[in-house]
């Protein structure tokens, strides 16, 4: 018996495929982040199953015995909302029945990831998806690095929150595209730059938000000079040496630690 992984509407409850519906129907158990929400998803479609929570906080002590009944039954799982494993519980799950010998049958099916990106108007070529940004520290410095040096579309799940610092530590004339509340009756997709979306956005944003970034907009062609320069401004205009130095990285693609050693040696 293969473990199968479903995805669920992001939104709109008509977004579910055929083949979801037949899976669940006919599964034997169905492991869900949170059985009221995909109760009620089964109810609107006159099912009835046995659910059992699945989630990041009991998928290690549950994976292995969920492993060894999808062996001898139908065993699907899902997440709240999208494709499971994507930001999402799950991988633990997938590795374990692998190890166990356990067929994996993955649908295809709603992804805010992929409904963003193909929203956002912003180049599909080349994607890199990071989920949530890390909140600070040097995980977050060198993912706001690399999206303003390297040439790919980036995509983020981000809190609404949060949204307002995200978009500031981007360079200057970043493109992007602020997806709230996809499928939703209050979507809303917002494509211009990072500057003119904390304008659209200055009075807060509620919902769920996917980010979508067009990186390698940092000016790599400039001087160390000129952004030292730059730097120096930013520091006159009331920002620490650190926070200057760190801005003027991003915004060029040189290194923040060689910007700061030019500042601070004046």
């Amino acid at each position: 018996m293969p473990l199968t992984v479903i995805p669920t509407p992001i939104g709109n409850l008509e977004d579910i495929t055929l083949r979801a519906l037949r899976y669940l129907r006919e599964a034997d158990l169905v492991a869900c982040e949170d059985t009221r929400r995909t109760g009620r998803l089964l109810a609107h479609y006159d099912m009835r199953k046995d659910l059992l929570a699945y989630h990041e906080h009991n998928e290690e002590r549950l994976a292995p015995d969920l492993a060894r009944r999808a062996k001898t039954g139908r065993v699907a799982l899902l997440t709240d909302a999208g494709t499971p494993l994507v930001s999402d519980p799950g991988h633990r799950l997938v590795r374990a029945c692998i190890e166990a010998g356990v067929e994996i049958e993955a649908l295809p099916g709603p992804s805010a990831l992929t409904t963003a990106l193909v929203a956002s108007g912003l180049p599909a070529d080349t994607v890199v998806f990071t989920g949530f940004p890390p909140r600070k520290g040097r995980e977050r410095k060198e993912l706001l690095e690399r999206v303003a040096t390297e040439p790919s579309t980036f995509v983020l799940f981000e809190s609404p929150h949060r949204l307002g610092k995200t978009l500031r530590d981007l360079p200057s004339g970043t493109p992007v595209a602020v997806c709230r509340e996809l499928t939703k009756l209050y979507e809303e997709i917002f494509r211009g730059t990072a500057e003119e979306a904390i304008r659209h956005f200055s009075e807060g944003v509620k919902g769920e938000i996917v980010l979508v970034v067009r990186g390698g907009t940092a000016k790599a062609d400039e001087s160390i000079e000129d952004v030292v320069r730059r730097a120096r401004d930013y520091v006159a205009g009331g920002e620490s040496p650190s926070r200057a130095s760190a801005r003027a990285a991003r915004e060029s693609g040189h290194r923040r630690g060689e910007i700061y050693e030019r500042l601070v040696k004046g």
